[in-house]
């Protein structure tokens, strides 16, 4: 299906992806745990469908965290990238802060990122009226790795704020 299917041109494109599933390998932090075998490969699926639904992304911002920088690079998005420390850990309010300072000029915004932010992120932002109320039940049931929620606004990134946008679509791709 065509990007236009699923978000209108008219509005900004928020993606909120979370990282592919990662390897728990003995010695390893949390913070520089690798992505498994099936995350590599569910990481590739994921911009596969991403370059298939959705606007090209124009900007990505990205936890400094080893699974989600090897997420971004199996996606092959080719977009500029902003790694920042605090989105790995990150509470709700301050993956919304990151987005707040992402370019103007951006219109379709990549957040890779970890749960239990993601979720909670996406159903915060996304309204009641105008929301895939189907999406929304899939998200607050579980948001997998490798999953994708797709929002939209017509607000500047930096005037997002909790109940502003509307949930598109939520996708996990295996």
């Amino acid at each position: 299906m065509p990007y236009g299917d699923v978000v209108s041109d008219r509005y900004r494109t928020l993606l909120l992806l979370r990282h592919a599933k990662s390897d728990y390998p003995p010695g390893v932090t949390d913070h520089e745990r690798p992505l498994a075998a099936r995350g590599r490969r569910e990481a590739a699926l994921a911009g596969d469908w991403l370059r298939a639904n959705t606007p090209p992304v124009d900007l990505v911002l990205c936890s400094t965290a080893t699974r989600t920088r090897e997420t971004l690079s199996r996606t092959r998005i080719d977009a500029p990238v902003r790694y920042r420390d605090r989105l790995y850990d990150a509470t709700p309010g301050t993956v919304i802060e990151e987005i707040n300072l992402a370019d103007p000029e951006a219109e379709t915004l990549l957040v890779i990122g970890h749960e239990p932010a993601m979720s909670s992120v996406a159903l915060g932002l996304a309204t009641a009226e105008g929301s895939n109320t189907t999406a929304a039940e899939h998200i607050s049931m579980k948001f997998p790795t490798s999953a994708i929620a797709v929002l939209r606004t017509a607000q500047p990134w930096d005037q997002l704020t909790l109940n502003s946008a509307a949930l598109v679509t939520f996708h996990v791709p295996r």
